[in-house]
């Protein structure tokens, strides 16, 4: 049986058009020259993540601003003052915050799948927000003339909008990402943060059809960034048996990186549901070790004592640049994992095949 591989998205963007972004923000350099660096920076990525074997890829994220601010980046209606999310090694990102309503998305995330499928003939993944991290851009205090409810509305039929844009423009796969999850429980480890998330990214992935929804996943992870994590330190236990109430098909999770491996894998076989996939993350985008096929090889033939073959697929543990700044791994080492991914998956599929055909 074929073993399914995707990435989660992100690659680490050229220097050049980091340079190129900070330039931009300075006012030193025009659009039309930004463009230019985004054009560029595009084509290769795309080139260079056919050359790995992927069988599906995606564009990198090499225009998008942040996996999490690009539906607002160009928003008037925000302040720089929104929630704080710290990380393991000391730095820090900051949502913006609403400041009026209605709340409208200023980009979908269709339009960068649009712009790459005219790159590619290979099948494209495309990732889009969670509706409960952008929940967090509503304040504490409220919006005179816009209730939360109304904002949480708007934000729903936002949300629904950013996946079906996707899908109606081809996408082979659309990703959620769901990073705030693990740290939920960080910040409220009664779960009822993680509850009410989960509910509110259901209202959304209950208007699908059961066929739509086999195309649509949610993306679980510590939140990898500049090498560090937010959120690494919470126990998959804990996560795991309200993360698979969620009601999509695939579930793309962190997994290279954890220490225990074999308490996660029994809290999946535990946990997951009939129909459901896991997409188990089998190389370590933290890490500037890369893996070898064989390793991976492993990984998989080990998931797979706990997790049954149709239900059972591969992927990286995070994406490899989140935010555009997020320089921490190199190009070319995050090709590399891509392709010892690949590869392994092969090596894998093709010894369970051997094995089957013994017994």
């Amino acid at each position: 049986m074929p073993i399914l591989t995707e990435p989660i998205g992100s690659i680490p963007r050229p220097a050049e058009l980091v340079e190129g972004l900070g330039a931009f923000s300075k006012g030193d350099i025009g659009v039309d020259e930004l463009n230019v660096l985004f054009e560029r920076a595009l084509r290769d990525t795309i080139k260079r993540f056919e050359a790995t074997g992927s069988p599906v890829i995606t564009d990198g994220e090499q225009t998008k601003p942040s996996f999490a601010t690009y539906p607002i980046h160009g928003l008037q209606s925000l302040a720089p003052d929104g929630v704080v999310i710290p990380f393991k090694d000391g730095h820090t990102r900051q949502l913006p915050r609403l400041t009026a309503g209605p709340f409208r998305y200023q980009t979908y995330a269709g339009a960068y799948l649009n712009k790459a499928a005219t790159l590619t003939s290979l099948p494209l993944k495309q990732a889009v927000i969670s509706a409960s991290a952008l929940s967090l851009l509503y304040p504490a205090a409220g919006i005179d003339g816009y209730s939360r409810e109304a904002f949480l509305a708007d934000l729903i039929d936002e949300h629904e909008k950013d996946i079906r844009y996707c899908l109606a423009a081809g996408a082979r796969s659309v990703q959620i990402d769901f990073t705030e999850a693990r740290l939920s429980l960080k910040l409220d480890p009664s779960a009822g943060l993680l509850r009410s998330f989960i509910a509110l990214n259901n209202e959304a992935l209950n208007r699908l059809s059961p066929a739509e929804r086999q195309n649509v996943g949610v993306h679980s992870c510590p939140g990898g960034d500049h090498d560090s994590t937010h959120s690494a330190d919470i126990d998959y236990g804990d996560l795991l048996p309200l993360l698979f109430e969620l009601n999509a098909t695939n579930f793309y999770l962190q997994y290279a990186s954890e220490k225990d491996k074999q308490k996660v894998l029994q809290a999946i076989k535990e946990n997951l549901r009939p129909g459901q996939r896991v997409f188990l993350g089998v190389t370590d985008v933290l890490s500037p070790r890369i893996e070898s096929p064989e390793e991976v090889r492993d990984l998989i033939l080990e998931a797979a004592e706990y997790i049954p073959l149709s239900q059972l697929a591969t992927t990286d543990d995070c994406g490899f640049s989140p935010f555009a700044d997020d320089m921490s791994t190199s190009r070319d080492i995050a090709f590399e994992k891509i392709r010892a991914r690949v590869e392994g998956t092969r090596l894998a599929e093709a010894a369970l095949t051997q094995t089957q055909a013994a017994i």
